[in-house]
């Protein structure tokens, strides 16, 4: 229990055993400049009756996707959630189970997070996965990582198709690890190859790509792993749509030493970005510099099947500063999500979502074309996401669509300042065909009269 002190002289007591005579000689590290000057500017009290009535009404102010329709992705997807999930993951002995480092009481979530393994290593084609991480940035920074290894020392290489928030944190852990990330450019939508060959070399540790890349385009992957392995870096994937691995190729069909996945969309909804949950996978070279935990099976004394934590000496609470990571937990219950909808969707089900997205989003691209002033921006296969040139600024099409119940997309301008009035769009098996046509329409009608209305063309 917290001990709180509540009188005067209890309070007093406690300064003088942290050798200060005032709360304001605790916050001496903190700049004057940012102190906060005023008492905070708080309502009166309200009872419990109206603080509901309050937060109800800040609540609908927010708009989700049951009065929308969404072809958003970038990162993040709208795929449909089976009940049974939901349902499972609420139960008590999963909502409430804590870190399972005693198994003879954990063996339930233990023996799920075993099965989740299995299933990434089954969708990537890897040897071995860990019980998952924060997200898909934290576990490609996790990648990168395991690749410079225990030096921190070495060139990164990471292509500018990479979600440029991924890129982000990749460099903000170089700032603070060592190793020197390196921005491989892109031609026509993809990874430049030429670029690529220009700055591999001696001191290169791995070069990180995506795939589907965050233009939603399919990178020369046998290409981009011969050259990296020709300097014996490590050849990492990262996926943000994992539905794609039901129809493309595993990673590991085509050599990837190290794939990061952005799990959320499977089982999980999008929950207005978050929480998320990042697969780890890796050939078996690599286990023991695997971050995060491991579940393993293994033979009791009676025989039994059991399931246990295993080489835990990896994980920061045994090494410390020694350990392969900072993060020695994992997702357990969106990785139980993401196992029960695997399951229950079975692998000819995967396939046909992954069929489901691949066939609508190719009637979208084909018929959204056809609208004067729209083009391709990439002349590159796809999986469910495509960019096309606007004859209007994003922005203005955003917010007329918007009156209309439609997201059309994501506007890449705001990454990619060469990409001005490009438009992301992302069609997953959420969309009917009815939506498809609907997007169409309204994107007809909003450029027929951008010509008119000088909001538009701002």
């Amino acid at each position: 229990m917290t001990y709180i002190p509540n009188t005067p002289a209890e309070q007093e007591e406690m300064l003088r055993s942290l050798g200060v005579t005032s709360i304001e000689d605790l916050l001496d590290s903190v700049p004057e400049e940012v102190r906060l000057k005023r008492p905070l500017n708080l309502p009166a009290a309200l009872t419990e009756l109206e603080l509901l009535r309050l937060l109800r009404g800040m609540a609908e102010r927010n708009v989700d996707l049951d009065h929308l329709v969404s072809f958003l992705g970038a990162g993040t997807y709208d795929h449909f959630v089976p009940s049974v999930v939901d349902q499972l993951v609420k139960r008590s002995e999963f909502y409430t189970s804590y870190t399972p480092y005693q198994p003879e009481v954990s063996q339930g979530m233990l023996q799920a997070i075993y099965e989740y393994q299995t299933m990434v290593c089954q969708l990537t084609g890897m040897d071995v996965a860990n019980a998952s991480l924060y997200d898909g940035a934290t576990a490609t920074v996790e990648a990168a990582l395991l690749a410079v290894g225990p030096s921190g020392r070495g060139d990164v290489l990471v292509s500018r198709a990479v979600d440029p928030q991924y890129r982000q944190v990749l460099r903000t852990y170089a700032h603070g690890r060592g190793f020197t990330l390196k921005e491989v450019a892109c031609a026509d939508g993809i990874t430049s190859i030429e670029d690529l060959e220009r700055q591999l070399g001696v001191d290169t540790r791995a070069v990180i790509i995506q795939h589907p890349n965050f233009f939603g385009n399919l990178e020369p992957v046998q290409q981009i792993e011969h050259l990296t392995h020709q300097t014996n870096g490590l050849f990492i994937v990262s996926i943000t749509e994992p539905v794609s691995l039901a129809i493309l190729n595993p990673p590991g069909a085509y050599n990837a030493d190290v794939v990061a996945v952005e799990g959320m969309s499977l089982g999980s909804s999008m929950s207005y970005g978050g929480p998320a949950l990042g697969m780890f996978a890796s050939k078996a070279a690599y286990l023991r510099r695997l971050p995060g935990r491991i579940a393993g099976r293994t033979v009791d004394n009676r025989g039994q099947t059991g399931y246990v934590l295993t080489l835990q000496t990896r994980e920061q609470h045994i090494r410390r500063e020694r350990a392969t990571s900072n993060i020695c937990t994992n997702q357990a219950l969106l990785a139980l999500a993401a196992t029960i909808y695997l399951a229950v969707l079975g692998k000819q089900g995967f396939r046909t979502v992954g069929e489901q997205c691949l066939q609508k989003a190719h009637y979208a691209y084909e018929q959204l074309v056809q609208i004067p002033g729209f083009r391709p921006a990439f002349d590159q296969p796809f999986f469910d996401e495509f960019a096309l040139r606007c004859p209007v600024p994003v922005a203005g099409l955003a917010a007329a669509l918007e009156q209309r119940g439609i997201i059309p997309g994501y506007d890449l301008s705001r990454d990619y300042a060469e990409l001005e009035d490009t438009l992301l769009v992302c069609v997953t098996e959420m969309r009917t065909r009815q939506d498809i046509d609907a997007l169409v329409e309204a994107l007809r009608q909003a450029t027929s009269s951008s010509t008119r209305s000088p909001s538009m063309r701002a």
